[in-house]
């Protein structure tokens, strides 16, 4: 059994990691507060945009996205990823990574780059495949405007050729326990399919629906883009809070057994002591 000055150690060692994982917790709590309200707001609008897309392009006869819709020999496939600046959040950066990973083996025989988002994919998946960008710093200042700029780089990487296929991999929010790792095909967009008639109403279309549909598609992109960097943004606070929450609660348990064994330790200890004083005495009285 270990001496008491190592449990009392290994006792004020697992208390200051639990106040630690605590107070991340706790940050992490209201963090996730502000993320989730962000993309909760969002996901109707984001919806209701690729609704109104998808009716559109639907009536068109023809190529109507233009050079968005462009199918081409896959030769070479551009894998966003987005992942995390920090870690200690469960396994929310390993899944997002090994779908990269997956992704990169059902590719292969073409060129496979990764774009990364975030810190901790770029670091990892730079060691067995390609990563061409990393945009790290996008999380220092999450507004719509930053992320644009970020879509009009993929979009122009597609339409110059540069890559024949684009897609997104994220985490998306479900709650502060589940987050779902997505795959989404960014370019090109993807053809409508559906057997239910599409009606688009007694509208009057200014100047086309040609060209409102040319309009909506680098809107809708960026739309895209931005819902999954917002819902990975908040999939991470949420598995941050999580994984500290049980954290916490087994640096509670293995501090509450510390103490019971430190209590038996000392407990033997003193008795030691009073067998040997009065064995002590009795061999003086004796």
């Amino acid at each position: 059994m270990a001496n008491l000055k190592e449990i009392r150690n290994r006792i004020t060692s697992v208390s200051s990691t639990m106040q630690i994982t605590s107070a991340m917790k706790m940050v992490s709590a209201a963090k996730l507060k502000k993320a989730q309200d962000a993309i909760t707001a969002m996901r109707p609008y984001a919806e209701k945009l690729t609704e109104l897309l998808q009716n559109l392009s639907a009536t068109l006869e023809g190529d109507a996205g233009g050079e968005f819709t462009t199918q081409r020999d896959i030769k070479k496939v551009l894998l966003v990823v987005v992942t995390s600046n920090r870690g200690l959040a469960g396994a929310f950066n390993t899944n997002a990574i090994k779908e990269a990973k997956n992704r990169a083996e059902f590719y292969a025989g073409k060129q496979v780059d990764i774009f990364a988002i975030g810190k901790k994919g770029n670091d990892v998946l730079s060691k067995t495949l390609s990563v061409v960008d990393n945009q790290s710093a996008i999380f220092d200042a999450l507004t719509f405007d930053n992320v644009a700029k970020i879509s009009d780089m993929l979009t122009e990487k597609f339409v110059s050729g540069e890559y024949d296929k684009i897609e997104l991999i994220y985490n998306q929010f479900k709650n502060a326990a589940t987050q779902i790792v997505q795959t989404e095909q960014f370019l090109p967009l993807a053809p409508i399919k559906s057997d239910v008639p599409v009606s688009t109403g007694d509208y009057i279309f200014e100047p086309s629906k040609e060209e409102i549909v040319l309009t909506l598609i680098p809107k809708s992109l960026k739309t895209q883009l931005y819902k999954g960097i917002r819902d990975s943004f908040a999939s991470e606070h949420g598995a941050r809070m999580t994984a500290m929450h049980k954290a916490t609660d087994n640096a509670t348990e293995l501090r509450n057994q510390l103490k019971l064994t430190y209590n038996k330790a000392r407990q033997a200890s003193i008795t030691n002591e009073i067998l040997e004083i009065v064995g002590g005495a009795e061999a003086l009285n004796g």
